[in-house]
């Protein structure tokens, strides 16, 4: 499987840091509805003596104001969307950037993520009624399929650090989701949804029951949830049909270099001819891998194809490569069962007792083609004489032949670099001058070594089952300790225990002993046998475990008054304790790396943990004096990690707000937030994947740059093979990745100012703008920001052989980064650096019509637009290169990964006339260019991309309630760039796939 970086991970990316969502409310047959638009940025106080918390802040207040930008979802806009898992609304905000989506197939596994601001899943926290909530690895993210949709009553958003408040992870912010705690009955429902194709069906049913206890001391609420959604293939949808990468005049058809058919490449032996492949007989002999082979012979530089079987031709890129494409998800398949509960009673005065416990099974495929298989085989002449044309089988002696003379040349100390590290020619059985370096190795009389490179489709497809299984208790006790003085703790235990089977990996070492015997014929295509298929055949699974326990106790309340304001100066404070623990066990062959087809990954296992102090002041300076309002806020948070690296830490605020008049209310905020490494990247075992990059001395240009050329020679790039396209025979490029248990943790610092408009000659209408800025440093990611990064840190930036960049690369006797042990090394290092910077904006407005053509009152019209402007998004791989930045505003490509632009938006128009409610969104996405200014690609652009959904909803009764949509209405393509970027021809998650896609709900409330 290849595996592709976290954009988010490594780069800062869209950040929309004010904002208050406000979503169409659902037609109400009361003349006096609530408004059509939700805004909270100036919301109106709470009923007399209520108290509320806002998202991001730990002291109860009267009202919704907030010094951070905030955002809030409400219900309604996941079922006028047509949602089911969260991530469909959430996805679509300009703060954040696609993760994990239902369309991630490779990479996939299994899970929907948030990537608030595009710094990354691991860089925000997601909360659940305003704790920590269910992570599902070692990377210690959230997996959002495992929060209830159907029992949302809000999602806030605080776009901004929040580690004071809340605690470690919360370096671009905090996603609340709020759960309704006031059910009293019954709720149930469903959703079914298809695509214009006829493809792809959703389907999901619910049912909820909720009562009050005793008199309203308590209430309890239980639930229940089925959801399932159909797979698509790559094949079903004309863009991604066929793999696609750049040729000479546009977007063709490519693919992969392991093809069915074997594909045989004679490695190099540094046994040096004079022949016309050497540079011709004027040339004197260089140690430089040319490897002389007599006319005629197909097997050098890029290989011989098997299109026959047994009988090679040359191996050409643009008509022989394996189009793996078709038997890919577009669409992964999903399953789940979820099934909780949560309550509240008031046991004795001051004293109530509230519980949560949720259970999720989660089942996710993912599947890919066949096992493509790189590997050199030691081949048995006499075995394998049968099974190629006499032709080849000539070619294969000459080989074999030249082979073993060159490792005869190895042992002859007349055949040594001399002082000079020149070679000291000596002559071969041919008559040829060659030198006694040699990377054959040992190879036995009558056998010859090849490269293969070849796909089991005899063995079907790769598919891997991840079944997760999370579940999640709490208990608390919250109450009164005075008047005025509140105090709640609890204990949460959550654990997430995932099961991943995978289907259709292959043993390298069996293939390699039977594909030298002859047992498996790789010398065509489906040659292999029942008896070699079973042989080589690998069911391998692997196991993780995490778990979270956190136990929080905290007081707030009121403390005094001052003689300007009404409201009194606030308080909370608190101590918290946490523990984070997982563990990754493969089986064997995984462990061992001697699986192919899905990555291999060493076990991983670890744990620290956290025992904090917090606390935070609300001071009201001037409450309807001279000026309207002017508050200040500060807070901060000291930890103190079990990490030896890590220690004693802060994290701290300050904000204010100035509304001069109540029409209009500047606010500011200065953060600094913190993030301790997890466990992933403190304990993770080495692993292998396959990210897409460029490798430079496969260019055309390397062979004319005289410096670029000299290079890659002195790191392993035969001199006859610079420049040539057969040195990365693949898109994706293998590299090794692993944790460092000496991380130190992450450290941000967000700046936020901006200015909310209500005013009072405009009513309904609320307007904000909010510039931000966030800067992290120490900033945890693989060396040098992944494996392309750090191929152009060692041949374009630094330059240099003895770089600790260019020590990273190893490479094959041909020059190709061909798999283990010739992989780019990326491990995890405190040396990047993210930045990110734009303005907010925000515009909701609701209008009463003042007429009705349903006849049940006033309709009225409700209008947001929620955008983001990207100012800056830059990614510095290395601070000893502080020169050396990755600009991704208004980019995409290799470098910054999913598009990232300049400008992004998404809006809401509806009509709620009693009864029925009629909506449209248009959801934007900027152009943006592509990040690598040194390649041009056939797509250098992609455009603006715009998508209009139709939605109705209709309030049948008080009981029952229909809802009815068409997303994609125009049925708008994605953009298509080649697969080398990005699977399926385009960005899945960023653009839609599916086209045009209906849906139809019900619910049903007794």
């Amino acid at each position: 499987m290849r595996y592709r970086f976290d954009k988010a991970s490594l780069l800062a990316g869209t950040i929309m840091a004010s904002a208050l969502i406000a979503s169409p409310a659902y037609a109400q047959q009361d003349d006096e509805a609530e408004p059509a638009v939700t805004t909270t940025a100036d919301a109106e106080p709470a009923a007399e003596g209520e108290t509320i918390v806002v998202t991001g802040s730990r002291i109860q207040r009267s009202d919704l104001t907030s010094t951070s930008p905030l955002a809030v979802v409400q219900d309604e806009e996941f079922k006028l969307s047509g949602a089911v898992n969260v991530e469909q609304v959430i996805n679509t905000l300009p703060q954040v950037v696609p993760g994990t989506t239902s369309f991630s197939n490779n990479p996939g596994g299994g899970v929907a993520t948030l990537n608030l601001r595009g710094l990354g899943s691991a860089r925000n926290l997601v909360l659940v009624n305003g704790r920590r909530y269910i992570f599902f690895d070692a990377n210690q993210v959230v997996d959002l399929n495992t929060i209830p949709q159907f029992l949302l009553d809000s999602v806030d958003v605080v776009t901004g650090g929040a580690s004071a408040v809340y605690g470690s992870d919360a370096l671009a912010g905090v996603i609340n989701f709020k759960l309704r705690d006031d059910l009293n009955g019954l709720i149930a429902g469903g959703q079914y949804g298809i695509t214009d194709e006829g493809d792809g069906a959703r389907y999901n049913a619910y049912v909820a029951i909720g009562s009050d206890l005793a008199d309203g001391r308590g209430n309890v609420t239980a639930y229940a949830e089925y959801y399932k959604r159909e797979d698509i293939f790559a094949r079903d949808r004309s863009f991604s049909q066929f793999s696609l990468g750049d040729g000479d005049n546009g977007l063709v058809p490519l693919g992969s270099a392991g093809v069915p058919q074997g594909r045989m490449v004679a490695p190099g032996t540094l046994a040096i001819g004079q022949g016309a492949s050497c540079g011709g007989a004027e040339q004197p002999p260089r140690n430089d891998g040319c490897y002389a082979i007599a006319e005629g012979t197909n097997y050098p530089g890029a290989g011989a194809f098997f299109g026959s079987p047994g009988a090679s031709t040359p191996y050409n890129s643009a008509t022989d490569s394996y189009n793996y494409a078709p038997t890919n998800y577009l669409m992964v398949p999903q399953e789940r069962y979820t099934i909780g509960g949560y309550g509240s009673y008031e046991v004795a005065d001051d004293i109530t007792a509230y519980a949560e416990v949720a259970f999720i099974n989660n089942r996710v495929e993912n599947e890919l083609a066949a096992t493509p298989l790189t590997q050199n085989v030691n081949f048995e002449l006499d075995a394998i004489q049968g099974l190629v044309s006499p032709e080849d089988f000539a070619q294969l002696q000459l080989i074999a032949q030249r082979q073993q003379a060159a490792i005869a040349a190895a042992a002859d100390p007349n055949c040594q670099l001399n002082d000079a590290n020149q070679p000291e020619p000596c002559a071969n059985p041919f008559g040829e001058q060659v030198t006694g370096s040699t990377t054959i190795g040992a190879l036995q009389p009558g056998q010859v070594r090849l490269g293969v490179n070849t796909r089991t489709t005899s063995i079907a497809s790769r598919n891997v089952t991840d079944e997760r299984n999370a579940f999640r208790v709490l208990a608390g006790f919250r109450g009164n300790l005075t008047d005025t003085l509140q105090y709640d703790a609890y204990y949460s235990y959550s654990r997430t225990r995932n099961g991943s089977i995978q289907e259709g990996n292959v043993s390298r070492s069996a293939f390699t002993r039977l594909a030298a015997d002859g047992t498996c014929n790789v010398f065509g295509e489906a040659l292999l046998s029942p008896e070699c298929v079973n042989a080589i055949s690998i069911l391998a699974q692997n196991t993780e475990v995490s778990t979270l326990q956190v136990a929080q106790g905290s007081i707030s309340g009121p403390l005094f008054t001052s003689g300007w304001a009404t409201d009194p100066v606030a308080f909370a404070a608190g101590v918290e304790y946490r523990k984070m623990s997982a563990e990754f066990i493969p089986d064997t062959a995984l462990a061992s790396g001697d699986v192919v087809g899905f990555n291999a990954g060493q076990p991983t296992a670890g744990s620290y943990s956290a025992k904090e102090v917090f606390g935070e002041l609300r001071v009201p300076i001037i409450q309807n004096g001279f000026v309207d309002r002017l508050e200040l806020s500060g807070g901060a948070r000291y930890s103190d990690y079990s990490l030896e690296a890590v220690g004693g830490v802060w994290a701290y605020f300050a904000g204010a707000e100035f509304a001069p008049i109540p029409d209009i209310t500047f606010r500011g905020q200065y953060q600094r937030a913190v993030r301790a490494p997890n466990v992933q990247e403190l304990f993770g075992g080495q692993s292998v994947g396959f990210p897409a990059a460029t490798d430079p001395c496969a260019l055309s240009d390397a062979a004319t740059n005289a410096t670029l050329r000299a290079l890659c020679i002195a790191t392993g790039v035969p001199a006859s093979n610079v420049g040539q396209d057969f040195l990365q025979p693949n898109a994706q490029i293998q590299g090794a990745f692993g944790g460092n248990p000496d991380l130190q943790e992450e450290v941000a610092d967000t700046f936020t100012v901006g200015v909310v408009l209500r005013p009072s000659f405009i009513p309904g209408l609320n307007v904000t703008v909010d510039y931000y800025d966030i800067e992290i440093d120490k900033a945890i990611a693989t060396y040098g920001g992944g494996v392309n990064n750090i191929l152009n840190i060692c041949y374009n930036i630094y330059q240099d052989a003895n770089s600790e960049a260019c020590g990273l690369i190893s490479r094959d006797s041909q020059g190709v980064i061909s798999g283990p042990p010739f992989v780019v090394t990326a491990l995890n290092a405190n040396l990047a650096q993210l930045t990110t910077s734009g303005i907010d904006f925000q515009v909701d407005y609701s209008l009463p019509l003042g007429a009705s053509l349903t006849g049940n009152g006033d309709s009225r019209l409700g209008f947001y637009f929620l955008g983001n402007y990207s100012d800056e998004n830059n990614f510095t791989p290395s601070v000893d290169l502080p020169d050396e930045v990755v600009e991704c505003a208004g980019k995409f490509g290799l470098n910054c990964g999913n598009p990232t632009p300049k400008w992004k938006w998404s809006s809401r128009l509806s009509w709620i006339d009693g009864p029925l409610t009629t909506t449209v969104r248009w959801r934007h996405t900027g152009k943006v260019s592509d990040d690598d200014d040194t390649t041009d690609y056939i797509v250098e652009e992609i455009g603006a991309y715009d998508v209009f959904d139709l939605a109705f909803g209709f309030e049948v009764n008080e009981n029952f309630t229909l809802t009815m949509g068409v997303n994609n209405l125009f049925d708008k393509m994605p953009p298509i760039i080649g697969d080398n970027q990005e699977q399926t021809n385009t960005y899945p998650g960023v653009y839609d796939v599916l086209g045009r896609d209906y849906f139809v709900s019900v619910g049903m409330t007794f």
